[in-house]
């Protein structure tokens, strides 16, 4: 069969993307996205692409050959050096992880400070070039949780070189910047980001500023983030995918002029479609003043479900950062998702002129699963990459063609993103099982233990595997999660007993263990065992929630199945923060989750790992307070 390309558009000077179809002469065809100004000529006759800078496997078609799947061990060019405003490997993109602030904005999501500083180390392993670490300005407790980031991970060099950058996030006004600039200066790297609308709907009704205005604080905030000692400054435009073009074109010269070192081009509502945002980036590129002396960024959100294919538009435009979030979370209905912006690139970069990142992508799964545990967004099981469902055949036709070759039904191995294939190795783990069964299993899940953290999953397992008679990985999957991804203890589970039925109220008598070992018990009574049981626990820890979720679901089938059960918490106004976008206080959440056979016990896990965020959040803040009101004291002395 031959195989021929037939260009979709015509032939201009202009340098947006174009689309080309790789078009059987009788069949269906393939599209994919390439570039009037990249190395990608169109020819008028297939022939083999050029080797990639990644392995990769190929097969033969009328004489010719086509990549049809990503390799499970990619070589991986050097990292350039960083440059603030300036890539010396232009085909080379940086991708910039915004889970720990945008991400967070996700109701729900809210995470104590010990758990961003355990996100932002996994970041660190994946590689991510930037890390905005949160929002300083928002409370005292975020710019402690940055602060802490800023000097822990920013400072963690590797062998090669490699240490991500920390950013804070800032408006533009003096007090923001000066909260970010607080918070990441302890960095090797830090970074402030700085943003202001720029559309009209946003400064006539949000703002309540002219253009000049507008203008006029741009320039001399980013100016101001520069006599700060910052030299690595980034400026946002909000809502620049509905901005004028012409008034976009002026603001990104004059915050270049100010000393801005990157522009991140948000489409801030997930309005555009990837044509015209890959243009929007092509004429920013084409009519800004004095844009070769910075980096290009893209900020895509999902409204409308096109926030990866945004993303790489934008990258194929000259866009060389790219802003995402692991599992995709965000504002509203989301941002590009990590994991799919850097398995294209792995899988396509060669047909999108050799575009590549420094991401390890064997990481991706580990983190996807502590973002989803730690925020309660739960990943749904079709989610490119990381969902449940992404490496699993079940159609009779495509395990035929699975078992004949893998190629025939997969673009990418597991082992790409950090899995192994379970049902290679024959285990069947039981109540016979040791340590080293369970340790190799759980590797095969994309866990990695030892030492103590193995200690507590393994007598997690010998308890369910003395009433179950196998345990399988979805039983795994929920106590390592249960397990390990767990908030620091102030309040833990002592012992339970519920009474309840159709002959009267159904009580419970809870015994709860506090952080200095003290025992604490409490009896009510409730319209069901979980009722009565959560209000026991409200008269022993004394702190005032509001229960808005409440969810249970059975790990596996059979009425020996675990169950895992996931609540969400509001907290009183104690329990507050400023919202990035609107500047408006917000109460916060807290989300929890747990695990057991027993319906009630799982329950109580869940209550009280939110319960443990939220009073995690709030010591923090305290500690913050007094340690102020101590400087202060020591100041005035």
């Amino acid at each position: 069969m031959d195989i021929f390309l037939r260009p979709n558009f015509t032939p201009s000077t202009t340098n947006s993307p174009a689309a080309i179809l790789l078009t059987p002469v009788r069949g269906g065809s393939l599209r994919y996205p390439t570039s009037q100004n990249r190395a990608f000529r169109l020819r008028s006759q297939y022939a083999p692409p050029k080797p990639s800078i990644f392995p990769h496997v190929t097969t033969t078609v009328g004489g010719g050959s086509i990549t049809t799947r990503c390799s499970a061990l990619p070589s991986r060019p050097h990292r350039p050096e960083y440059i603030p405003n300036h890539i010396p490997d232009p085909n080379y993109v940086r991708i910039f992880d915004t889970t720990l602030r945008d991400g967070e904005q996700s109701p729900g999501a809210s995470m104590n400070p010990q758990q961003k500083l355990e996100i932002a180390r996994q970041l660190a392993r994946l590689g991510v070039d930037i890390i905005e670490a949160g929002f300083p300005a928002s409370s005292n407790a975020d710019l402690e949780a940055v602060k802490m980031i800023a000097l822990e991970v920013g400072n963690a060099v590797r062998e090669d070189g490699y240490v991500p950058v920390i950013c804070g996030l800032s408006r533009c006004n003096k007090r923001d910047i000066d909260a970010a600039w607080e918070a990441v200066k302890g960095a090797k790297r830090p970074r402030i980001h700085t943003f202001i609308a720029t559309s009209e709907i946003h400064m006539q009704h949000k703002l309540n500023m002219t253009r000049e205005e507008v203008v006029d604080i741009a320039r001399s905030m980013v100016r101001y983030a520069r006599t700060l000692g910052c030299e690595d400054v980034e400026f946002s435009p909000e809502d620049a995918g509905r901005s004028n073009r012409d008034f976009l074109y002026h603001i990104l010269g004059e915050v270049i002029k100010a000393g801005a070192t990157t522009l991140n081009i948000p489409d801030t509502v997930g309005y555009t479609v990837p044509e015209e945002f890959g243009q929007l980036i092509a004429d920013i590129k084409s009519n800004t003043p004095g844009i070769e002396n910075v980096i290009i960024s893209t900020h895509c959100q999902n409204d409308l479900g096109l926030s990866t294919a945004n993303t790489i538009a934008g990258a194929i435009s000259g866009a060389r950062q790219l802003e995402v979030t692991i599992n995709g979370i965000g504002e509203r209905a989301g941002n590009a998702s990590l994991e799919e912006v850097v398995m294209i690139l792995k899988c396509r970069g060669k047909n999108l002129g050799g575009l590549y990142t420094g991401i390890s992508t064997e990481n991706i799964v580990m983190i996807s699963k502590m973002v989803a545990e730690y925020t309660g967004l739960q990943v749904q099981p079709h989610k490119a990459i990381v969902g449940a469902n992404a490496f699993k055949h079940e159609s009779g036709i495509h395990q035929h063609g699975m078992l004949k070759h893998k190629g025939t039904y997969e673009i990418m191995s597991p082992e790409d993103v950090g899995l192994q294939r379970a049902d290679e190795s024959g285990l069947v783990l039981g109540k016979l099982s040791g340590r080293h069964a369970l340790q190799k299993k759980l590797e095969q899940l994309g866990y990695f233990f030892e030492g103590k953290e193995l200690d507590d999953i393994f007598w997690r397992f010998k308890a369910i595997a003395e009433k179950k008679k196998h345990v399988l990985d979805e039983d795994l999957e929920a106590l390592v999660t249960d397990e390990l991804f767990q908030p620091e203890s102030v309040w833990s589970v002592g012992d339970i007993q519920v009474t309840c039925g159709t002959l009267g109220l159904s009580t419970a008598t809870v015994k709860l263990i506090d952080a200095d070992g003290m025992e604490h018990v409490a009896c009510s009574v409730g319209t069901g065992p979980v009722d009565s049981v959560y209000k026991a626990i409200d008269l022993i820890v004394k702190v005032p929630v509001t229960l808005l979720e409440y969810s249970m679901v059975a790990v596996t089938e059979g009425i020996d199945a675990i169950a895992t059960t996931k609540v969400l918490l509001r907290g009183d106004d104690s329990f507050a923060s400023t919202h990035a976008l609107t500047g408006e206080s917000v109460k916060r959440t807290f989300s929890g989750s747990g695990s057991e056979m027993d319906i009630v016990v799982s329950s109580v896990r869940a209550y009280l790992s939110a319960l443990n965020k939220m009073l995690g959040f709030k010591k923090k803040i305290s500690q913050t307070v007094e340690a102020e009101n101590s400087n202060a004291f020591v100041s005035s002395s």
